[in-house]
């Protein structure tokens, strides 16, 4: 599964890498509201929150849907400026029926409102529908649509006072701190690709992001994602964002008239590098076979030759060998030749992390 930018008619010089203030205000964001998704931060999660004022922290609540499950598209921009006040502005210069239906996408969780049906603002069975759908997440989710097709100039008046309600309550302090991180990543992501290309440049910004180029001569960047998707930059281009505050999430905006923007996490010491939905199926399938598990109950407890693991568990040698090539293919062994023997361990380091594997290719 994957999603994909077609860029066959886009030059490497219209992708831009570049920090944005309101994209990582959004991260944070997600980050007070789903702590779960984030470890790594469960200290500054935890800290904030219980600094963050109580009339604030309800209006957070009300609004999280905007960036809990999925992040509206005005909040992650596909040409950020440089201070997030730059930013509002330009979401401010966003018509009605662009803005509502961004917020409708994340409200209704479900894009496929927005692809289909007419706009909520003047139709009233796409309005219907829309209620339907954010009524089905809940009553926040229902009355904040409600509130939106009511009176658009209003809910966004509120949505913009909150969130520079943010900067002053935990925002300034944190972009302060890791800017200069983001803004380091950026020029070296845009180093890579003026030296050595687009296919170094992407592989740089994460395993999980690859160029394609199909049969056809059309180019694509492909992300390693729980969907099946597709958009087109067409020659408008494709913006990079770096984020401090997004691991394990590789965001993607891709709704039709949108800019498309890759948000990326930087690199972070002592993390390993993201492993593709493919080979963490592979993995599971690999384990699934009760004979398979059996033999990596043994290999976990130390190296074995195929003879031994053959003689512990009555099987055929040649049925041992066909068992240990899934588990090697699927990069769940390690070997070590004794004399003329091959000796057999289950890896533990990566066994270990399938779990956490498993849960970022699905968060991811």
């Amino acid at each position: 599964m994957s999603l994909s930018i077609d860029i066959t008619a886009l030059p490497d010089d219209r992708l831009l890498f570049t920090p944005s203030p309101l994209a990582e205000l959004s991260a944070m964001l997600h980050v007070l509201a789903e702590p779960a998704h984030h470890l790594g931060l469960h200290g500054w999660a935890a800290s904030t929150a219980a600094s963050i004022a109580p009339e604030l922290s309800e209006r957070l609540s009300e609004a999280d849907f905007l960036w809990r499950s999925s992040r509206a598209d005005f909040l992650v921009p596909g040409l950020p400026g440089a201070t997030l006040t730059e930013e509002l502005d330009a979401v401010d210069r966003l018509d009605d029926e662009l803005y509502v239906r961004a917020a409708v996408i994340t409200t209704c969780g479900s894009s496929r409102l927005t692809d289909r049906l007419a706009s909520p603002l003047t139709d009233p069975a796409a309005q219907e529908r829309a209620r339907e759908l954010a009524l089905a997440r809940g009553p926040r989710q229902a009355a904040f649509a409600d509130r939106l097709f009511a009176d658009p100039p209003a809910v966004r008046t509120m949505v913009r006072r909150m969130l520079e309600e943010c900067r002053e309550a935990f925002f300034a302090d944190s972009w302060r701190r890791v800017l200069p991180d983001l803004a380091a990543d950026a020029r070296h992501k845009t180093d890579v690709l003026a030296r050595h290309g687009l296919g170094e440049a992407l592989a740089a910004v994460s395993p999980s992001v690859t160029l394609a180029t199909g049969s056809d001569g059309r180019r694509r960047i492909v992300v390693d994602k729980l969907q099946d998707n597709a958009t087109g930059a067409g020659t408008g281009g494709v913006t990079f964002v770096p984020t401090a505050f997004g691991h394990p999430h590789l965001l993607v905006v891709h709704a039709p008239g949108w800019r498309p923007v890759v948000q990326y996490p930087i690199a972070e010491g002592g993390l390993p590098e993201p492993v593709s939905l493919a080979v963490v199926q592979q993995r599971l399938e690999a384990l699934a076979h009760p004979v398979r598990l059996r033999l990596a109950r043994t290999m976990a407890r130390g190296p074995h030759t195929t003879g031994e693991l053959a003689s512990a568990w009555q099987l055929s040698a040649p049925e041992v060998s066909r068992h240990l090539a899934v588990l090697r293919r699927a990069g769940l062994l390690t070997t070590r030749r004794r004399g003329r023997y091959m000796l057999y361990q289950l890896d533990l380091a990566g066994s270990a992390r399938l779990g956490s594997d498993l849960l970022e290719a699905v968060l991811r």
